[in-house]
């Protein structure tokens, strides 16, 4: 707020208002209450610690250092990769294709 400036509610735009209503958040994983005390926020929504966890694999995740689709949460690697990334090229690094069949070795012939 600028000094001089009166704050009046014409001057308040209503998406940047936050009430609190005292009542905590449920959380997206598992539905109950959480409260302060054991919240982590993530994805814009406010989780146990224990259910912010990988949609794919369950490996528990922490807030900031995860993928997201459609809302959910998944882990960078492999799950985000193997599920969303470019196809026919596995997540090991350059060079390592995906082969329907075994590659022929013209070495051994």
């Amino acid at each position: 707020m600028t000094i001089g400036v009166s704050c009046t509610p014409q001057h308040l735009d209503s998406s940047s208002i936050t009430t609190f209503t005292g009542e905590p958040n449920l959380c997206p994983r598992c539905g109950k209450k959480v409260y302060f005390a054991e919240k982590v926020t993530s994805l814009g929504k406010d989780w146990h610690r224990p259910c912010l966890r990988c949609e794919r694999c369950s490996k528990t995740l922490t807030p900031g250092s995860h993928a997201e689709h459609d809302g959910q949460p998944y882990c960078h690697k492999p799950c985000y990769a193997i599920l969303f990334g470019p196809k026919g090229v596995n997540t090991g690094g350059v060079g390592s294709y995906i082969y329907d069949k075994e590659p022929v070795n013209k070495a051994q012939a």
